[in-house]
């Protein structure tokens, strides 16, 4: 896995905080080449003001539009408030131009700080200024491309961030997606050789039986065959709700010549260990203890209560009950919720 090297937010504002202040220093150097110091003065404190508020620590990382024209604001004032000091046709102004580079800098923060359009149009109005004022010839000797070149490549690099987060966020999406997915299939594969480990062990003797007696067999051993089936289906469709005590009971019931049903609906999944062997050994209890005729088992997926619910119907004329499992008139022997959470039986 390739490691991703992170800056921290404090070190990032403390290197522009020192650019900042490095334009300040070279204007306060060369401060007696303008007619009047005053307006430099007024310049330095409205980039300092934008400067402080731009790189705020508490502040969002996409700055508010209101701070991001003030930025322009400034941007566009400090150059006329600098140039109406200054000669710009002397060529030899030196550190007094020290607000291209300020208005530079103030631009690339606000376009690092996902403002890029307003930040060239900061760096657009002292492009102009600077045409008009010195000339087009003057826009390379006093920085200007620099500072332009640093605006532009400032929203490259932070369309680019962007545009990395963006693609981190859906790649870690899809890793999650593909890891659960992974899991459930895992969880699949392992619950189908569980079921067919445990049918291979119901149904290989009987299968043995029919291969040694070439397919004869006596009613005894059809009977055993039916039983089997059901067993096998009660695997399938069973699932969590069985154990030794539920198979054992369940084979007993249909040996006496009830028919049970078992569903597992997926409101046991989150049960385990003891909690599951509690429900399951109160259902092989329940199982165990009516004489029903015909007895269904289902999990309870929307209570969050009952775990199991049991029914256990009975038909008063054998006759009818005979006539398979959605005969009529018949009559509820047993009706059992099983709680998520059963209290086990304290003997005295």
């Amino acid at each position: 896995m390739t490691g991703v090297v992170v800056v921290p937010r404090a070190l990032t504002l403390i290197v522009a905080a020192g650019f900042s202040g490095y334009h300040v220093v070279l204007g306060l150097y060369s401060i007696n080449e303008p007619a009047s110091s005053v307006p430099i003065l007024v310049a330095m404190g409205l980039y300092l003001v934008a400067t402080v508020a731009s790189l705020w620590p508490d502040s969002p990382l996409r700055m508010s539009l209101p701070l991001a024209l003030f930025n322009v604001a400034i941007s566009i004032a400090i150059p006329l408030i600098v140039g109406s000091q200054l000669d710009g046709s002397s060529g030899t102004l030196g550190y007094a131009t020290w607000y291209v580079a300020a208005v530079g800098t103030l631009m690339t923060i606000t376009a690092t700080r996902k403002r890029p359009q307003l930040a060239l149009l900061g760096v657009g109005a002292l492009v102009v200024h600077t045409v008009l004022w010195a000339g087009v010839g003057e826009l390379g000797h006093m920085g200007v491309i620099g500072s332009v070149v640093w605006v532009v490549a400032a929203g490259l690099l932070s369309r680019a961030l962007v545009k990395a987060s963006r693609d981190a966020r859906q790649y870690g999406r899809a890793e999650r997606e593909a890891s659960g997915w992974h899991a459930a299939q895992e969880a699949h594969l392992y619950e189908r050789q569980v079921r067919l480990t445990q049918t291979m062990r119901l149904a290989m003797p009987m299968l043995r039986r029919i291969n040694e007696s070439n397919g004869d067999l006596s009613e005894a051993d059809r009977q055993e065959c039916r039983l089997l089936e059901a067993a096998i289906r009660d695997e399938i469709r069973g699932r969590r709700l069985l154990n030794h005590a539920v198979r054992e009971q369940v084979m007993a019931a249909r040996r006496r010549g009830a028919s049970v049903t078992l569903l597992d609906e997926g409101g046991i999944d989150d049960l385990s260990g003891a909690d599951l062997e509690i429900v399951l050994n109160s259902l092989a209890t329940a199982i165990g203890r009516t004489n029903a005729d015909k007895i269904i088992a289902r999990t309870s997926a929307d209570s969050a209560t009952i775990a199991v619910t049991v029914v256990g119907l009975s038909s008063p004329d054998p006759a009818v009950s005979a006539l398979g499992p959605d005969s009529s008139n018949e009559e509820v022997d047993l009706w059992m919720e099983i709680p998520r959470q059963v209290v086990p039986a304290v003997s005295a």
